[in-house]
């Protein structure tokens, strides 16, 4: 792994507003074809942006995304970044049976492959979603032929989390799982990876906290945001509750800033190029 001139793993979980786990019991998947689209768009202002900054970066894309908008992921694949797999439907793995999930991370990366012209060697679990009670899907992922997951995140969650899990990269049979980064600091794993958590915390905070990493642990950081968190004009869902009202939208209107000042202060690579081979 880097050691001292540390580069970062930047990844996008590419999912629509619409699409994110919270706000399943409000959007029923049947209504998903009705609504307005607007990943297209915030990809095309990530992509911009990334290559401002001249940086690569991973795109971990539903299948689902990936049929409506296939010119979107050829221009991810066209820029020179590392198109992996979110699965198809955005179902969480903990939710589904060994069958059902083998059959959505296999179509997934078959669609992925098909558009991309190549192999889709990473997956990532919707909402982090596999932990101590479904580690049967790992075996899953190496059946369908994934190189490595970055699918546990070794924190305390209302709705995830493996907080006992290794921090950093590790072999679960032959595959190579990359955990979201966290920061080990009085006795516990602190998120430190991006998300709700980059929106909700002075900015400062979260580059103190890689820095740490790159330089106390000498690791690389997994840092991880979705498109819809740049879009401040994205249609707002009623009737949700006040918690997650506040997780999905705050500072929303500064995402995007602080993005910027996030790709200036370190250096980002893809997640293939950073881990695969290194382990």
């Amino acid at each position: 792994m880097p050691s001292s001139n540390c580069s970062n793993a930047l990844t996008i979980d590419v999912e629509d507003y619409f699409q994110v786990s919270a706000f399943a019991p409000h959007i029923p998947r049947s209504e998903w074809n009705t609504r307005e689209c607007r990943v297209e768009r915030n990809v095309d202002c990530i992509l911009a942006m990334l290559d401002d900054h001249q940086t690569k970066a991973t795109f971990f894309t539903l299948g689902w995304v990936a049929e409506r908008y296939p010119e979107v992921i050829r221009r991810i694949v066209a820029n020179g970044h590392e198109l992996a797999s979110h699965g198809y439907g955005h179902e969480r793995a903990s939710d589904q049976s060994p069958e059902a999930f083998f059959s959505d991370i296999n179509v997934a990366k078959l669609i992925l492959e098909d558009l991309a012209g190549y192999e889709v060697k990473g997956y990532r679990a919707p909402s982090f979603s596999i932990g101590e009670k479904n580690l049967w899907a790992f075996e899953c992922l190496e059946r369908a032929g994934y190189h490595y997951s970055s699918s546990i995140y070794p924190i305390r969650h209302d709705h995830y989390g493996m907080p006992d899990a290794p921090r950093h990269a590790h072999k679960i049979g032959n595959l190579l799982e990359i955990p979201a980064t966290t920061l080990r600091f009085f006795n516990r794993n602190w998120p430190a990876s991006g998300g709700g958590y980059f929106r909700l915390m002075p900015y400062g905070l979260s580059r103190w906290m890689i820095q740490r990493i790159n330089h106390a642990d000498q690791m690389s950081a997994v840092f991880y945001f979705h498109p819809w968190e740049i879009d401040s004009e994205q249609p707002r869902i009623p009737n949700i509750g006040a918690k997650t009202r506040f997780r999905h939208y705050v500072n929303i209107s500064h995402m995007e800033h602080r993005l910027r000042r996030l790709l200036a202060d370190f250096d980002w690579g893809r997640m293939d190029d950073l881990f695969l081979g290194k382990a």
